[in-house]
């Protein structure tokens, strides 16, 4: 089941496919997470962009400059458009750092998947309380799961950044998640035990 209803999530994808067109970013937060894992789909959008594509959007768009939270914003049609630029933005993982670390899938640049899951983590750290939270977690579920993680690169980067913390924290939300499973259409508990395992094996493991 989807977490959104169908007409947001359409709307947003339809603009993202727009705008892939007219500029060059990365693509992070849950539609990165979709391309990545083909599991759940988003609603807003969230992208890097370098100064040069900053510019075209001020130009083109009217972005609007949030210095609370670092970033620039613009909504269309319902669809929020998160905008984050090296130097100004405050990622666990600095923004420069993303930018060289990269993949390519379906036509739209997406963090390596370790620099991803990292990215989750930190958006759910800050809303664990909300709905978004909710849909956090289940991001992060789809990705420790996906068989995409390279657990050895992941404590290597938490190790650089000193997100030590983040280990620990995603071993309880793995621990944890029920609904988050059910979300991914996953309701069998021995199911759900023996994928929470593996997890927990593979991230001790590495």
């Amino acid at each position: 089941m989807e977490f959104w209803n169908k007409i947001a999530i359409d709307r947003s994808f339809e603009i993202l496919q727009k705008l892939r067109m007219r500029i060059d970013f990365v693509l992070i937060g849950g539609w990165a997470v979709y391309f990545l894992t083909n599991a759940i789909k988003s609603k807003d959008m969230d992208i890097i962009v370098d100064f040069d594509n900053l510019s075209k959007l001020k130009l083109e768009m009217g972005i609007q400059k949030n210095d609370f939270l670092k970033r620039y914003e613009r909504e269309i049609e319902g669809v929020l458009i998160d905008i984050y630029v090296p130097f100004y933005s405050k990622f666990a993982v600095p923004v420069e750092e993303v930018l060289q670390n990269t993949i390519r899938i379906e036509n739209f640049k997406l963090p390596k998947p370790e620099i991803l899951l990292i990215l989750k983590q930190q958006a759910e750290l800050q809303r664990k309380d909300s709905v978004k939270g909710q849909k956090d977690r289940v991001d992060i579920i789809c990705l420790a799961k996906s068989g995409q993680i390279e657990w050895r690169y992941y404590k290597q980067l938490i190790r650089k950044f000193a997100l030590q913390e983040y280990k620990r924290r995603l071993e309880m939300i793995v621990k944890s998640s029920r609904i988050e499973f059910e979300y991914l259409g996953i309701t069998n508990y021995r199911v759900v035990k023996k994928i929470r395992g593996k997890i927990l094996e593979e991230l001790s493991a590495a």
